[in-house]
């Protein structure tokens, strides 16, 4: 009995690594980078269009629950999903990155004036 829920186990594990693998390449960057710790922070931060110092907020307790819900929510929105989708993201990721992974959503990049509201130019983009 016990091997059966080992394999139960595994089976739910791979295919949310699957899931989140998906997530990844649907976005444009390597599935790989799902697996690495704090180098998927990064990644995830890429995509939302967060600056890179975000990865610090994952490790301050509490702050990090709300910076998971915003880049959840935003990752998302990335996807043509809605708010309560990103919300199940940052709370229930095992269920919500397979289908997110799996599904037929679409990646949307940021847009260029997003990407101009995080560039550290001095000078505005004209």
């Amino acid at each position: 009995m016990g091997i059966v829920i080992l394999l139960i186990q595994l089976a739910i594990l791979v295919a949310i690594i699957a899931g989140i693998w998906k997530v990844f390449t649907k976005a444009g960057h390597p599935g790989w980078a799902a697996i690495v710790p704090i180098y998927n922070i990064y990644i995830l931060t890429q995509m939302t269009n967060k600056p890179a110092w975000w990865v610090v907020l994952f490790f301050i307790p509490l702050v990090n629950l709300i910076a998971a819900v915003i880049i959840s929510i935003e990752l998302a929105a990335r996807f043509g999903k809605s708010t309560g989708y990103g919300i199940g993201l940052a709370l229930l990721g095992f269920v919500f990155y397979p289908m997110l992974g799996f599904s037929d959503a679409v990646y949307q990049a940021a847009s260029e004036s997003e990407q101009t509201e995080h560039s550290h130019s001095p000078h505005p983009q004209v």
